[in-house]
């Protein structure tokens, strides 16, 4: 393949998207960005990894056509690449995270803050960085006192918020700068607990890490395992059979249900109409209990296995699949009818929380939240992998990019999701649902990238050969709020401060799918 404006040749990844690669110079890297940008594309993911070799800086792409997966080998202790800053929004959270963890810095980067060390580690410790001598980047006092950016005038105060909150929830803080209860600005700082998975992801046998990668962001586990099991099925060459990309899907439009179902019944509750919350919680119960009586986990965790999936349906099972979905969607018409003329309701939706199309696309706002600000973007319809080619996604858009907007995508889009999982059960092929699956005997890459609940869910995967015991010499894993928590920084802005619990619900973004 040839992108316009990059002379380099990419090769196509052998898996289900369309997935092209290559290694490129810092030339290249600079030309392939203004390509993109020129082209339409976004930025998705940016990781750095280190081997006995060196050290590489990756990017992947997101084009009208497909992905395009970039490495840059640098070298040096001060190794650096050329900052993307001037050409995606997002890049600066990422670029800052990479340096944090693998000791490779953007050169010329402006916001040089620490994202993820927390003084958690040693200065001159990197997580990623498999005993590359790198000089400490950040001075002691970045890592005491966090320079959150000041505003100052007339009447104009903080509010600190975290990183402890009550109720079950991970840790972030969250930096006020309002006047009276008016929001001038927020800034939020993240990645309180870095679990370390990217690094215990290179300590698992390929077979056996696609359980951890479910475990990234619990409420996305099906979209984690079946990007992760997407990424190692490329990297040996299997390929699955028909039934068994069937039920991936179910299990993935199962979990689309389950997460609307609660966020509409939380949304309801942050605008003081509690019986929206009980209706969808107790539908949500239900959904969640018959996930666990038909598939063995309420969340659906370890359903997506590397080749296939964990188990079959058979008639009985299939049948009350069909008829909850009939129950259900009987049910959300009914509430969706009462949100819709609840005034109180709506009073509190509309205008709220406005992210205009325009700033979507300057930030590369994705996902729901995204479709919900006019990007209009699914990878179901815009590179339907098997078995989405066959099904015509109907994808669920909304203009004004408001509370409201974002509410009435995800009411769209359980009803659609239920439309799927009817079909694809009265159509689900008849075949195996496991394809065993063989480690290659040289290093091997792969790739995978899922339309999950929230947004693009994208994993990269390094395998080595038989000589170094088939490991796993780098699994980078993304999650769409990388793109996602600046843009509510920018939403809640001009708001009134008891309005950022709605706000930040309609959003409803992953704290540990972005703390790795």
């Amino acid at each position: 393949m040839k992108m316009a404006g990059f002379n380099v040749e990419l090769q196509a990844l052998t898996v289900p998207l369309p997935i092209w690669r290559a290694q490129v110079t810092a030339d290249d890297w600079r030309a392939a960005a203004s390509a993109v940008r020129e082209g339409g594309g976004r930025l998705l993911a940016l990781w750095g990894s280190a081997s006995e070799a060196g050290q590489t800086v990756s990017v992947a792409y997101a084009m009208p056509e497909g992905m395009i997966w970039l490495e840059l080998p640098v070298q040096g202790s001060a190794a650096s690449y050329p900052d993307l800053l001037p050409f995606f929004a997002t890049a600066a959270r990422l670029q800052r995270a990479v340096a944090d963890l693998s000791g490779l810095l953007a050169a010329g980067s402006q916001d040089t803050r620490p994202w993820l060390a927390h003084g958690a580690w040693p200065l001159d410790y990197l997580p990623l960085g498999h005993g590359v001598d790198v000089a400490p980047i950040f001075p002691d006092a970045a890592l005491i006192d966090y320079p959150f950016v000041r505003v100052e005038g007339d009447g104009v105060h903080e509010i600190a918020v975290g990183p402890v909150h009550a109720g079950v929830i991970e840790p972030g803080h969250f930096r006020f700068s309002v006047v009276g209860e008016k929001v001038l600005r927020l800034e939020q700082r993240l990645g309180y607990t870095h679990k370390g998975i990217e690094q215990r992801m290179t300590q698992l046998p390929p077979l056996q890490a696609h359980r951890l990668a479910g475990r990234v962001s619990g409420d996305s586990t099906v979209a984690y395992a079946w990007a992760y099991c997407m990424a190692l099925e490329a990297a040996t060459g299997c390929t699955i059979t028909p039934r068994a990309a069937h039920l991936r899907a179910l299990l993935l439009e199962r979990e689309r249900v389950a997460n609307h179902l609660g966020d509409l019944g939380a949304l309801g509750n942050d605008a003081a109409f509690a019986f929206g919350l009980a209706q969808f919680s107790r539908l949500r119960e239900d959904w969640l209990r018959l996930s666990k009586d038909v598939f063995g986990h309420r969340l659906l965790m370890d359903c997506v296995q590397p080749g296939g999936v964990a188990s079959d349906l058979d008639a009985l099972r299939i049948e009350r699949l069909r008829q909850q979905c009939d129950a259900i969607e009987r049910e959300v018409q009914t509430l969706h009818t009462v949100y819709d003329e609840h005034a109180g309701l709506q009073d509190r939706f509309m205008t709220t929380g406005c992210v205009a199309p325009a700033l979507a696309a300057q930030l590369g706002l994705t996902g729901l939240a995204g479709r919900a600000s006019a990007q209009a973007r699914d990878l179901r319809c815009d590179q339907p992998w098997p078995p989405y080619a066959q099904l015509q996604v109907k994808m669920a858009t909304h203009n004004n990019g408001d509370v409201a907007a974002r509410v009435s995508v995800r009411f769209d889009e359980v009803f659609e999701s239920l439309r799927l999982i009817r079909a694809m059960l009265t159509d689900l092929p008849i075949g195996a649902v496991q394809q065993s699956v063989t480690l290659p005997e040289q290093p091997s890459q792969g790739a995978g990238w899922v339309e999950g609940w929230r947004g693009e869910v994208f994993v990269a995967l390094a395998l080595d050969g038989a000589s170094h015991q088939h490991r796993i010499r780098r699994c980078h894993l993304h999650d769409p709020s990388w793109q996602n928590w600046p843009v509510l920084e920018h939403a809640v802005i001009g708001n009134i401060v008891p309005d950022f619990p709605l706000i930040n619900k309609s959003f409803n973004l992953s704290y540990s799918g972005h703390d790795l």
